[in-house]
C-alpha cells in the first residue's frame, strides 16, 4: 500500500527533482559533532539519494542505514553507492508512519534528518519516535532551513521551519549545539 508520503516523494524522485548537495563545511560540522563512527549504528531519515548516509558510512565509519519512503530515491541512493563495500543498508520506512521495529537495529548512535524536519506533519510525534530510537549519549543530527534567512519575495521562503517549529526541535534535549550554514542550520542534539 502506498503512503501519503511516498505518493508525493516517489514521483518527484522519479522524475528527476534533486535536493541541495552537502558541502565541504557542513561535512566538516558532521565530523565534529558526530566523530567517528567505529562501526556503532547510524540511521538517516528520508535519506533521499543517500549522499548523508554514504557519508556517514564511508567517510566517518559509521554502519549506516538509509530509509527514505521513496521506492525511486532508495533505487538512486544504492545505484550511486560507489564506495568500499560494503555499503549502508537501503531500506523502504516512513519513519513517521511505518512500525520502527522494522529497522535492523534497536538503537542508533546517531540519527540523521536533513531537509525532512520541515515536511514531517506532527513534529512533537516526530520528535518522539526519534527519541525512541536514539541511543543514550547520541546525537541527533538535524539540517534545516531556517526562517528569516530568504527575502520574503523568494519562492523558497516556504521551505523554512518557524521559530516555533526551531523551538519545539530543541526543546527537551540536554545538549544543544547548533552552526549556520548561509540559509540553513545545523543542529547537534543530545538527550
Amino acid at each position: 500500500m502506498t503512503s501519503a508520503a511516498e505518493s508525493h516523494w516517489d514521483p518527484l524522485w522519479a522524475g528527476g527533482r534533486r535536493y541541495r548537495r552537502m558541502t565541504d563545511t557542513e561535512s566538516a560540522l558532521l565530523a565534529e559533532h558526530l566523530g567517528p563512527g567505529h562501526g556503532r549504528p547510524a540511521l538517516d531519515i528520508g535519506c533521499g539519494d543517500g549522499e548523508l548516509a554514504r557519508h556517514l558510512h564511508h567517510v566517518l565509519g559509521y554502519r549506516t542505514t538509509g530509509i527514505d519512503c521513496s521506492p525511486s530515491a532508495l533505487a538512486l541512493a544504492a545505484d550511486e553507492d560507489t564506495g568500499p563495500r560494503p555499503g549502508p543498508t537501503w531500506q523502504r520506512l516512513d519513519f513517521a508512519a511505518d512500525d520502527l521495529s522494522q529497522l535492523p537495529d534497536g538503537a542508533y548512535a546517531v540519527v540523521t534528518c536533513r531537509l525532512v524536519y520541515r515536511w514531517m506533519d506532527d513534529k512533537p510525534a516526530f520528535l518522539d519516535r526519534v527519541r525512541s530510537v536514539l541511543a543514550p549519549g547520541g546525537t541527533f543530527w538535524v539540517v534545516a532551513e531556517v526562517v528569516g534567512r530568504r527575502p520574503e519575495s523568494d519562492p523558497r521562503a516556504y521551505l523554512a521551519i518557524t521559530e516555533a517549529e526551531a523551538e519545539l526541535l530543541v526543546s527537551g534535549w540536554s545538549v544543544v549545539r547548533t552552526a549556520d550554514l548561509d540559509v540553513l542550520r545545523c543542529f547537534a542534539l543530545r538527550p
